[in-house]
């Protein structure tokens, strides 16, 4: 009876949670961190992973990953929300990992969701325990730990990025979840190679997002008289809840770099027609908004850089009011930056500075620009001298080089 109530409850869990990996060769994507060699993948072989954090866009493996990372290390493992986790809970947690280690040599990991909201006074309780080294941390968070979290919590971390999933990665989780057991296999479910492109390219690389969709699909559609459930992409759009974009691939791309190009070349109705074409086909204008702002730094730059401004506003008016509303925002920063004056000196000083950081990585540093040493004391405080004095700061294989000349 016991097992019959375990597998409905099994059955009762969204599909994204029935198709989670449990070991680390079902796991699907971040191959920077877990291909053969790897830091990350050496550290979970040897079962000696340290306190960690995971950042990155939602569905892309971080909580999968936290809990192979437990499930293989012959650890403790105790999961918590940091929204709905206060001090008292943790203390607890730190008690009986403390407990479990002295009395039985066992480390406990702790795995954080959302551990970007956690205040100043929680993540001070967690010190004591990450420096003994009885407690592990693995928190998994959307922000970048760098500016959302204090630093003596990111201090004791590794850090890892996890990047969105690729379509053939999608496509590949996709395909194992409609063949599995565990999965949608008794629905039967054939989709058309055009759904399944569709699902794997509008998640936006998030795979929960995907299976969310996919699940849908197969609940909520009648069987044909073979038995079988076929799914299109119109179907697959309605059940993803997006819309499905009704242009190929290389038109897309196309319309696209229309509207980059009008943007840079100051024709404000071109513009305006391209981003308006695009969104009628279904695309999210936020992708609109991330290219304007990208052209306020490489097409307008320091010539006005209050275009920049226009385009982040645009941006964040979209992510917080929606369409159709969130197109006045952006219809305003695409006139902002094409009116702009142009000047690309930006991006020309990004790409000579890269190109001598990559040739030139180990140039000696002048004495004097070193932190404490003895010849520190002939550096030239520019303040002393009204602000500005001549003295040379780059290496001297670089003497000379003038990456952003004055007009």
């Amino acid at each position: 009876m016991e097992n019959l109530f375990e597998n409905l409850h099994q059955a009762s869990k969204p599909l994204a949670e029935r198709m989670r990996p449990q070991v680390l060769s079902e796991f699907v994507g971040q191959q920077h961190l877990l291909a053969k060699g790897k830091l990350l993948r050496r550290l979970i072989e040897a079962g000696r992973v340290p306190s960690v954090i995971f950042y990155g866009a939602p569905g892309t493996g971080k909580t999968t990953l936290a809990r192979i990372i437990a499930d293989s290390s012959n650890a403790n493992f105790v999961k918590l929300n940091a929204v709905a986790t206060g001090v008292a809970e943790v203390k607890n947690v730190i008690e009986q990992a403390k407990h479990d280690f002295e009395l039985y040599g066992k480390k406990t990991y702790l795995l954080l969701d959302e551990c970007h909201r956690w205040n100043k006074a929680q993540s001070d309780s967690l010190l004591g325990a990450l420096e003994e080294g009885y407690l592990l941390l693995v928190g998994c968070t959307t922000e970048n730990p760098s500016y959302s979290m204090t630093r003596a919590i990111v201090s004791r971390c590794s850090v890892f990025e996890f990047k969105r999933l690729s379509e053939g990665e999608i496509k590949t989780i996709l395909q194992r979840a409609i063949k599995s057991s565990q999965g949608l296999a008794t629905y039967n479910l054939q989709l058309d190679a055009d759904a399944l492109t569709y699902f794997a390219t509008a998640c936006g690389g998030d795979v929960r997002s995907a299976l969310n969709g996919l699940e849908l699909c197969a609940v909520t559609s009648h069987p044909n008289a073979d038995g079988q459930i076929m799914v299109n992409k119109a179907v697959a759009a309605e059940c993803l809840q997006k819309k499905a974009l009704n242009l190929d691939e290389d038109v897309y791309y196309h319309i696209l770099s229309a509207f980059c190009k009008s943007l840079r070349g100051s024709d404000v109705t071109a513009a305006l027609y391209y981003a308006n074409r695009l969104i009628a086909a279904g695309i999210e204008p936020q992708i609109l908004a991330r290219r304007t702002i990208a052209h306020a730094s490489e097409d307008v730059g320091l010539a006005d850089p209050q275009a920049l401004v226009q385009a982040n506003a645009a941006l964040y008016a979209l992510d917080n009011l929606g369409m159709p509303e969130g197109n006045l925002a952006l219809t305003q920063a695409i006139i902002y930056v094409c009116q702009a004056p142009k000047d690309n000196r930006v991006v020309v000083a990004m790409n000579a500075a890269q190109n001598d950081a990559v040739n030139h990585p180990d140039d000696r540093v002048p004495d004097y620009l070193k932190n404490h040493t003895a010849a520190s004391k002939n550096y030239k405080y520019p303040h002393d001298f009204g602000g500005y004095v001549e003295q040379q700061y780059l290496p001297d294989s670089l003497v000379g080089r003038n990456y952003f000349p004055t007009k």
